[in-house]
């Protein structure tokens, strides 16, 4: 396999509303120092990349509004690079723009796409399995999924049912199960054959462009009208014009569920998605009391099993307090019950439905 030939998309375009206020629409997730480690989530994930393949085979697909954020925190990256959709239609159209932009550069690529916004513990173990992944992607005609080893049941994440393993640690996919029941869950988890999906692909641009044809032709048809447009200067005002045109669908829903050459990686390299704050408290240092914290300045009494994050300058006193998430950020301070925060993206939905997107 031609190194030369493996190419990075990394998605980060999204708004993460699931971590407001922290995250908001003119500045989410992707582009916050969540972790407290000086980088935000994109520039870990870049870095993280970077030892995978060539800088200039790194692309980052967000929309056109962050451009300027990813020029910023990206600062080595080629504003080529950088590819801006003009609206949000989910995942499979902006896999479907960076598979024929790739594919008119080098019809032997092979890609990786990735959210900007995962933790990932063990990065050796992940980029060797996205190695092997690329290798099969290469010899053979296949989509590839890395699977995350589940260690709980889990019920706010897909699963992936493997069948027979074909090669070493590569297995037939036989079906996914959207975010089931906990009774469910608990019976994957029993089974041992299933494994989190964890939005992460890996397949040759030729395997994914005839499976975009097959699969969702008005969206194939759509992006082929710019054969002979994509890496020049008329890119983007190709991309302006038709791309809100497409159907708002995710690649998992759009081909990965319709394909029969789908294969998953099982894995384990202390992965998380960061999609709420409770997944924040799982992987950032906890003190005596089970309290995940940011560097503000506590009292805290009779406390337990919180989420604090607040702003460095803020003094909080906080007692007999148990379970919750605690969160100021600018104009939002946010009290929830940890339990509930799945139920946070829907205040937010309400807060735009009653015109309060100023706290958005």
């Amino acid at each position: 396999m031609n190194s030369s030939n493996n190419y990075v998309f990394i998605m980060a375009g999204g708004v993460g509303s699931r971590f407001w206020p922290k995250s908001r629409n003119s500045f989410p997730k992707q582009f916050i120092d969540i972790l407290g480690v000086g980088k935000s989530l994109l520039q870990i994930t870049y870095s993280r990349f970077r030892k995978l393949c060539p800088v200039d085979n790194i692309y980052i697909v967000t929309n056109e509004m962050y451009r300027n954020l990813v020029q910023t925190q990206l600062a080595e990256i080629n504003e080529d690079n950088i590819l801006c959709e003009p609206s949000r239609n989910n995942t499979a159209p902006c896999i479907a723009y960076a598979a024929f932009k790739l594919a008119s550069k080098n019809p032997q690529a092979n890609m990786v796409v990735a959210p900007s916004d995962h933790f990932i513990l063990y990065e050796d173990i992940f980029l060797n399995k996205i190695a092997q992944a690329l290798n099969a992607a290469s010899e053979h005609e296949v989509l590839v999924t890395l699977g995350i080893t589940p260690t709980r049941p889990d019920t706010g994440y897909g699963y992936i049912n493997f069948d027979q393993m074909v090669q070493q640690s590569i297995y037939k996919v036989k079906r996914f199960t959207e975010k089931p029941s906990l009774d469910k869950a608990v019976e994957f988890i029993a089974e041992g054959n299933y494994v989190w999906n964890a939005g992460i692909f890996v397949w040759n641009v030729s395997t994914i462009l005839k499976a975009f044809r097959k699969y969702t032709p008005d969206i194939a048809g759509l992006f082929e009208k710019g054969q002979n447009i994509y890496n020049t200067s008329k890119e983007q005002a190709f991309i302006d014009r038709y791309y809100p045109e497409t159907p708002n669908i995710s690649i998992d829903y759009a081909i990965m569920e319709k394909a029969d050459n789908v294969y998953t990686i099982p894995a384990d390299f202390g992965w998380s998605d960061l999609g709420t704050w409770a997944s924040l408290f799982e992987v950032v240092a906890n003190d005596n009391n089970s309290n995940a914290l940011s560097n503000s300045t506590l009292l805290l009494e009779d406390t337990e099993n919180c989420i604090i994050h607040l702003p460095t300058e803020k003094l909080a006193v906080i007692r007999g307090l148990k379970d919750y998430i605690v969160v100021e950020d600018n104009n939002v301070l946010l009290i929830y019950p940890k339990d509930k925060e799945q139920e946070i993206k829907k205040v937010t939905e309400k807060l735009k439905t009653n015109g309060h997107s100023c706290y958005l």
